[in-house]
């Protein structure tokens, strides 16, 4: 897989670690805003680089302003182009990124669903062991991020949704986005919650037969019995690092890359990297569109209009 790297800003250095010991990933040009030199080819114009490299992927790791033309250019060259999460932080920056959406060229590298504890509960959702997911309450990441979350284990896609939210005087905010029929997702944060280590992350996933809180799980088993069980997450002796995850005797997570020595971040971000090659070669399904992206940008953006104006916002499909 031969891509060229548009940026060397701070979200380079989430992908730099993995992908210089993914072999199948070959890095064949930067794009920078000036020269300098390097172990591969400098360019200051993605159009000559595309032009002049044969690349089957384009990364684009720069600032979000500069987001809307590089996917242009490499969509306009044909080439695939993976972007980071979110891909704005304005609602003009992600009406930019309309069109680029409705190419099918764009994916956006929104790994946390792939993170070791979120895709064993997500495996144990989707063996049916609490029913159909109707709520998710959420307070551990930044909006956009458990706006995917929400949606990954609520198994939704693109729908009309409406939020509403309020912020209270210590800048605790708490939103709720309705979904319909049914579906809603909670969000919790409070201001710099992610850097305080006195603030623990809660996840909380209610279906119709049970529900999941952090790893406990109560479902209703055979015979009409309430069972209460944990998982249980196994670590390398050596590494301290994530080996598999169980449910009693079922495995919920394995390591794909278990000689990596990868915590569960580097972990998620190459399960992604790897899924993005597959989409690539037509070989899977694409990981994480950007138009699943922009709306889970929009709704981000919602729940900060819905607190800072005091009032209800609908969030409409525009895909």
């Amino acid at each position: 897989m031969r891509y060229v790297q548009v940026g060397l800003g701070y979200r380079a250095q989430a992908l730099k670690a993995v992908m210089a010991t993914m072999t199948e990933f070959e890095c064949v040009g930067w794009v920078l805003r000036k020269q300098r030199t390097a172990a591969v080819p400098v360019y200051t114009n993605l159009d000559r680089c595309l032009d002049e490299v044969g690349a089957d992927l384009v990364i684009d790791v720069a600032p979000h302003h500069s987001t809307a033309s590089i996917l242009r250019i490499a969509i306009d060259h044909g080439v695939p182009v993976l972007t980071g999460a979110p891909p704005g932080s304005t609602r003009a920056e992600l009406e930019q990124l309309d069109e680029a959406a409705a190419s099918g060229l764009a994916q956006v590298a929104e790994h946390h669903p792939l993170i070791a504890g979120h895709a064993a509960r997500l495996t144990a959702v989707g063996h049916d062991m609490i029913g159909e997911v109707f709520q998710v309450q959420i307070s551990a990441t930044g909006p956009c991020h458990a706006m995917a979350l929400i949606r990954a284990y609520l198994g939704l896609g693109i729908v009309p949704a409406v939020v509403r939210g309020h912020r209270f005087s210590n800048e605790d905010i708490l939103a709720s986005v309705d979904f319909g029929d049914g579906r809603s997702g909670i969000y919790d944060f409070t201001n710099n919650h992610t850097r305080v280590v006195l603030q623990a992350g809660r996840l909380l996933v209610r279906g119709s037969h049970g529900e999941i809180s952090g790893d406990q799980v109560v479902h209703l088993g055979e015979h009409n019995l309430i069972t209460t069980t944990y998982m249980q997450r196994h670590v390398d002796p050596e590494t301290h690092h994530t080996t598999h995850i169980t449910l009693g005797d079922k495995a919920l997570w394995t390591n794909p890359f278990p000689d990596s020595g990868w915590g569960d971040d580097e972990v998620a971000i190459a399960g992604f990297l790897t899924r993005t090659a597959a989409w690539i070669h037509n070989e899977g399904a694409p990981p994480y569109p950007l138009s699943e992206a922009l709306y889970d940008a929009r709704l981000s953006l919602a729940i900060t209009e819905a607190v800072e104006q005091d009032r209800t916002v609908n969030v409409p499909v525009l895909f």
